[in-house]
C-alpha cells in the first residue's frame, strides 16, 4: 500500500468531458495522474463503486458540500476514483451535481488503485475488483496524509475529516 511521502504511481485515469475545452475531446479522456497533480494540491478519495449506497448518500455529497471549505484551506483539485468508466462516473457526477467541484475519475481496470495498493476483491458480492475506502491529500504528487477505512467503515475518509487535517 501507499505510504505519506511516497509519490503517486505512474497511472492513468479516465474523466468525461461534456463541453469544449483547450485540450479536451468531448467524451472520455485520459489523465495521467502525475502531470495532473504535479504543482498542485489535491485531495483523491476512493470508494468502492458508482451509485453504491454510502457512496452516494455520504461520500461525495460530503466533498461536494465542502469543496469551497476544502479550496480556502489550500486544495486546487478534489477527485473521486471509483473502479468504473467514465461513462458510469459522468452519469453518477451529474445525479451527484459535481460539476466545478469534484472530478469523477474513471479507473475502469483498477489500474490507478492496483498501484496505489488499494484494491479489494468484491467478487463474491458480484462486484470484482473495487477500490478500498480512502482519502488523501497529495501535494505536488506526494501523499501528505492517507485515511484508510476498515472494511464496512466510513469513519476516517469523509470530507469532514480531511479538512480537519489541514487546519
Amino acid at each position: 500500500m501507499i505510504k505519506v511521502g511516497e509519490k503517486l504511481p505512474d497511472a492513468t485515469v479516465f474523466e468525461l468531458i461534456e463541453d469544449d475545452r483547450a485540450g479536451c475531446t468531448i467524451g472520455p479522456n485520459s489523465f495521467d495522474v502525475r502531470e495532473q497533480t504535479a504543482g498542485k494540491r489535491v485531495v483523491i478519495f476512493g470508494l468502492p463503486g458508482a451509485f453504491t449506497p454510502t457512496c452516494s448518500a455520504k461520500h461525495v455529497p460530503g466533498y461536494v458540500e465542502h469543496a469551497e471549505q476544502l479550496r480556502a484551506a489550500g486544495i486546487d483539485e478534489i477527485w473521486c476514483v471509483s473502479v468504473n468508466d467514465a461513462f458510469v462516473m459522468g452519469a453518477w457526477g451529474r445525479d451527484q451535481h459535481t460539476s466545478g467541484k469534484v472530478r469523477m475519475m474513471a479507473d475502469g481496470s483498477a489500474a490507478f488503485t492496483r498501484a496505489l495498493g488499494l484494491e479489494q476483491d468484491l467478487s463474491a458480492r458480484g462486484m470484482g475488483i473495487r477500490s478500498q475506502r480512502y482519502a488523501m491529500v497529495v501535494d505536488d504528487g506526494v501523499v501528505k496524509t492517507l485515511h484508510v477505512e476498515a472494511p464496512g467503515k466510513f469513519e476516517v475518509s469523509d470530507a469532514g475529516s480531511i479538512l480537519a487535517t489541514l487546519s
